[in-house]
């Protein structure tokens, strides 16, 4: 299956038929769900404190459904109209919910205190100020690639699902990924309150793609790092770059332990201010991957070089079976018997 951002553009993929496939499919619910928890847990937001967090891509509102129920106020964008319209439903179903409890508890209120009107008046008020209680979510149809539409200093944090790497592909003569990264993350820069962070799930095609979008954010200011969640499993390998105002921020490790490919700075010193990635060159990388083409080969007289006993090993754990740890004497050279 190609990647849908190969097929043009966002809006156009998206579709109505799209959305509400997307929006139904209890696997995709699942993932969303669980990309969502992990980004507010990265970001590490004060406890039992309610924060306006904006919500970029938000597409049909799943994610902002789960930042409601950390009992957060969110703001989502998105490109694709389509997909805004059922976040728009979801709102609107819960806010006709929210409007019923109301008007049942104002039926019960009115029938327990009849022979008191000074109670009676604050529970009307109580109830009319229940009535007037904004959404905890609101919409936009927006452009990220264009610049953020917000004031400045106006949000506590920033989350981003599976919508980064739109930024990555031009679909017009006009569109040019790197001029498009720059201007979101100029903007993102401007909308966040200071210490504030910022954490965005995205689908890599590329080493190049993940290394445009560090450089990027390095670029106008930010500090933080990129987050591989099991890098070693090809269907639940998540990357999330983290972004945070403190130049001494590092990045976590992922939930397997093993922190992902750090963000270099524009010096590529890697530098602890900037964000920083590994392999930034790409001309060194692809060097390096000339040298190492393809597994590991055998002795001629049929003997097992180390380096391809580590390689065998590393493609059955891949594949899910029980391989022993690596230690150091993993091909080791036996002594001659006597």
């Amino acid at each position: 299956m190609s990647r849908p951002e190969l097929t043009g553009h966002a809006s156009l993929f998206y579709n109505a038929k799209e959305a509400r496939k997307y929006d139904s499919s209890s696997r995709m619910v699942g993932i969303q769900r669980e990309i969502t928890e992990r980004a507010i847990e990265l970001l590490k937001l004060p406890p039992n404190r309610s924060s306006f967090i904006l919500d970029v891509g938000c597409g049909s509102g799943l994610s902002g459904q789960v930042l409601e129920e950390h009992g957060h106020v969110w703001v989502g964008c998105d490109v694709s109209r389509d997909m805004l319209n059922m976040a728009n439903e979801r709102i609107e179903r819960k806010r006709e919910e929210a409007m019923g409890d109301a008007d049942g508890s104002s039926d019960d209120s009115d029938n327990d205190m009849n022979d008191d009107d000074d109670d009676e008046d604050s529970n009307n008020n109580n109830n009319t100020h229940n009535r007037e209680e904004p959404s905890p979510g609101d919409l936009l149809h927006h452009d990220m690639g264009t610049g953020l539409p917000f004031r400045p200093a106006t949000f506590d944090a920033c989350i981003s699902i599976s919508a980064l790497q739109w930024l990555c592909y031009s679909n017009t003569k006009e569109q040019i990924p790197k001029k498009r990264l720059t201007r979101f993350f100029s903007s993102l820069y401007q909308v966040l309150r200071r210490g504030a962070r910022a954490v965005l799930q995205f689908y890599p095609e590329t080493s190049e793609h993940a290394i445009l979008i560090s450089e990027c954010a390095a670029k106008v200011g930010f500090a933080g790092g990129i987050v591989v969640d099991y890098p070693n499993s090809t269907k639940a390998k998540k990357h999330y770059l983290v972004l945070s105002f403190e130049r001494s921020y590092k990045a976590p490790q992922g939930l397997t332990g093993l922190e992902g490919a750090l963000l270099k700075g524009n010096n590529g010193e890697g530098s602890r201010s900037g964000v920083r990635v590994a392999d930034k060159d790409p001309r060194k990388a692809a060097a390096a991957g000339k040298k190492s083409r393809g597994p590991p080969k055998k002795k001629k007289g049929g003997g097992k070089t180390k380096e391809w006993i580590l390689h065998k090993k590393e493609t059955q754990r891949k594949k899910g079976k029980d391989t022993r740890k690596d230690t150091k004497y993993t091909g080791r050279k036996r002594p001659m018997r006597f």
